[in-house]
């Protein structure tokens, strides 16, 4: 009866993670777009379920609920479906939409998929080989084969996301990197695009003119033939444009690309404002001291990455235990290192899903926006399924760090003898790559900036001229 309930408890909580993602995949991904294929919304409703299992199956290790067996056998029920799903079904489907876009292999979609699907599949398989991240016991067929390919990608990613998302919050957030705009620079921008789509208007007006008169001219030809052209050309010649329609349809293109900028510029101008205005209120100042503290933690994050790199250094102890060790070896203070170690982590490891949760789900769906359209929607939605998967199964694998000795066991028995050490020191390596890249964009985009109004006022007296 126990393993009966705690199989209810657990499929339950899966129903209601598959209609959060049903849910989020209407409302927030496809809210613009045609879904084209159900089987995609259950796909990713079905990795995002098996993703927030993972996480649920992590809190119930901390907290102890359920039955020691029954949990065993739900992380390997899920963690068995979830590689299934990245590496077999989500793969497979999408390369039988990228089949299905070409006409000339529509006929063959599922052979051609599969052919493409056995290339990735030997492409995925030998990206382990450079990376020491099994031991010699393993076998070719080993679960920790796939898992250990897996945990490569999945890392690169969380590392790319991470860093870059530690350099941007702070620059988002702070008053400090805000531009100062003024209600004249919005009105001179607003003027410039309105005299460029004038002149735009005049120009095509221009051309009309001249087609329409040219083309009159040749049916005058061709109605009054060639002899009765040459006996009336003194007196009923039609008169001839002497527009250069090339160089004026060359000029309208080039005023059209310069009203797009001046519009980007100028919704750039209007969002900074709305910012400045924003950074005056009282949630205004809470997310610019926020952002002066996320500064900080990038830098100590960086730091600290650089050290373990140089050190080769890689924690055996989870944070809260060592930081309550420190506490009560330091300070003095009394109490139970393992009763508030396991409470503490509890809340540090809740604090760490929910926001893992939300930034994938704000970056996929910034992903999405970017670049889908109504043609590549399904492929795109399946890169994502494919990348959210990894990007969770990762997560657990480097979250085991942040578990007291005790939870780790079954997780660690469950993902099998991994070398964690190397997935610690690799995820290091990418962080501070992606930071300090980060870092170099921003600043040049930064300074940039102020410049735009520079380059926008020379192409516009050019143009003019």
């Amino acid at each position: 009866m126990g393993f009966l309930f705690d199989s209810v408890v657990m499929f339950s909580t899966q129903i209601l993670f598959f209609g959060f993602g049903w849910v989020f995949f209407i409302w927030q991904l496809f809210k613009d777009y045609e879904c084209h294929h159900r089987t995609v919304q259950v796909i990713f409703s079905l990795t995002f379920a098996l993703s927030c299992t993972m996480f649920e199956l992590i809190i119930f290790e901390i907290v102890g609920l359920l039955n020691l067996s029954s949990r065993f056998f739900h992380w390997k029920l899920n963690l068995y479906s979830m590689l299934f799903v990245v590496v077999f079904l989500v793969p497979f489907c999408i390369a039988y939409f990228v089949v299905s876009n070409i006409r000339l292999l529509q006929k063959y979609r599922l052979i051609a998929g599969g052919i493409i699907w056995m290339l990735f599949i030997y492409f995925f398989w030998k990206i382990g080989d450079p990376f020491p991240i099994l031991s010699a016991q393993h076998g070719i067929l080993s679960i920790e084969q796939v898992i250990s390919r897996v945990g490569v990608i999945g890392v690169t990613v969380m590392a790319l996301l991470s860093g870059f998302g530690a350099v941007n919050c702070p620059y988002t957030y702070s008053s400090y990197f805000l531009r100062h705009v003024t209600d004249d620079d919005i009105h001179t921008m607003e003027k410039k695009l309105l005299q460029t789509c004038e002149l735009i208007v005049n120009k095509k007006k221009r051309i009309s003119v001249a087609q329409q008169m040219n083309s009159a001219n040749r049916d005058a030809d061709v109605r009054s033939g060639i002899w009765a052209r040459f006996r009336s050309a003194a007196t009923t010649q039609l008169p001839v444009s002497s527009e250069n329609i090339t160089q004026l349809q060359q000029d309208v293109k080039t005023h059209e690309e310069l009203s797009r900028q001046l519009f980007l510029e100028t919704v750039d101008l209007h969002a900074t404002k709305e910012r400045i205005q924003y950074s005056k209120t009282l949630k205004g100042r809470y997310f610019n001291i926020l952002g002066y503290f996320f500064s900080l933690y990038c830098m100590w994050k960086i730091f600290m990455c650089t050290i373990n790199i140089v050190f080769n250094r890689v924690g055996k102890k989870d944070p809260v235990t060592k930081g309550i060790e420190i506490l009560v070896h330091y300070l003095g203070f009394q109490f139970d290192v393992v009763f508030w170690s396991q409470h503490v982590s509890f809340i540090l490891i809740g604090v760490m899903i929910v926001t893992s949760i939300r930034g994938l789900l704000i970056t996929l769906t910034k992903f999405f926006y970017a670049i889908s359209s109504s043609k590549s929607s399904n492929i795109i939605v399946m890169g994502l399924a494919q990348i959210m998967g990894m990007y969770f199964v990762s997560s657990v694998l480097l979250m085991r760090m942040n578990m007291p000795e005790s939870y780790r066991t079954i997780i660690t028995e469950v993902l099998g003898e991994l070398q964690f050490q190397f997935y610690h020191r690799w995820f290091d390596v990418i962080f501070l790559v992606s930071a300090l890249s980060s870092i170099g964009f921003l600043y040049l985009a930064h300074k940039q900036a102020p410049e735009k109004h520079t380059v926008r006022e020379l192409h516009l007296s050019s143009a003019f001229t």
